[in-house]
């Protein structure tokens, strides 16, 4: 299986951190019954869903090569971060993620941009890194792109109560005056626009790539698993906003339904590139393989 897709005039890299199975079905989406589980587990099993109905999870990032810049989106969980609510991500030390960048063929100086979708755990964790007992921004002459709906909500949380990982990952970008706050709608160039997803966070973005035409769109957590793509409506317990989650969802599923562009997701199992078609109510993702 490739890491690694071309369309267009931009390329796009895996970089895969974790991937397996991660947690119980019905804990994570509440409106999910027994029944309809059962009725879709032939399709979900076994890439999706585990013998125990366990949602398997991939946690990556994705590099994308445009004609003018080299793009990070999301950088995934890290090392040496405290999570002890997440005994597979505290305190890791592996070196999967860094070996996943280098056979890509990239090194931390040659990323112009990191793009968080929103600034969730798994998604800013190598943001930075410790060195001398300092977290410092892992990629060095990035520009790190966050929307400043989505800064400004966290900011508001860890002021009344610490946010480790904003504490960690978020924070110390902005003390080293790397970080650019931006509208949720913000463009870099001709080749990459934010888009407005929220319900998963206040200001979660989705981000498309592509001249003229969205080729590529990485949804970040508007939705975790397959599951939710047949049906849109059901909306994890951990999005902020349930009920706006599923409406943002079922939109965005509905634009790029039937149509060329690759949905690169942030945690549907490998090969996690997708092509979104209808499936009655509700949608399909069709696997693209590299």
């Amino acid at each position: 299986m490739s890491l690694s897709l071309t369309v267009g005039d931009i390329t796009i890299h895996r970089i895969i951190e974790q991937e397996g199975a991660f947690l119980p079905a019905l804990d994570v989406l509440p409106g999910l019954t027994p029944e309809l589980l059962a009725e879709n587990r032939s399709w979900l099993a076994p890439k999706a869903l585990d013998p125990n109905d366990t949602l398997i999870f991939c946690f990556q990032s994705y590099v994308v090569r445009t004609p003018h810049h080299t793009i990070l989106v999301d950088s995934c969980i890290g090392n040496d971060k405290p999570r002890p609510t997440r005994p597979q991500w505290n305190m890791k030390s592996d070196d999967r993620f860094m070996k996943g960048l280098a056979s890509a063929g990239f090194r931390v100086d040659d990323i112009d941009f990191v793009m968080c979708t929103h600034l969730h755990v798994d998604h800013v964790g190598w943001n930075t890194r410790l060195e001398n007992g300092r977290w410092v921004p892992t990629f060095p002459k990035a520009r790190y792109v966050f929307s400043d709906t989505e800064y400004k909500h966290w900011a508001g949380e860890h002021a009344k109560t610490p946010v480790a990982p904003f504490g960690d990952s978020v924070l110390p970008i902005m003390e080293a005056k790397r970080a650019e706050l931006v509208r949720d709608d913000h463009q870099l160039g001709d080749h990459v626009r934010l888009m407005p997803t929220p319900g998963h966070t206040p200001g979660h973005v989705a981000i498309a790539f592509g001249r003229g035409r969205d080729d590529a769109v990485m949804p970040g957590d508007l939705m975790h698993s397959p599951l939710q793509v047949r049906y849109p409506e059901l909306s994890p317990r951990f999005d902020t906003d349930m009920m706006q989650s599923a409406k943002t969802r079922r939109s965005f599923l509905e634009h790029y339904c039937d149509t060329n562009t690759l949905c690169c997701t942030a945690h549907f199992p490998s090969p996690s590139v997708v092509r979104v078609k209808r499936w009655d109510d509700g949608f399909r993702c069709d696997p693209v393989e590299g």
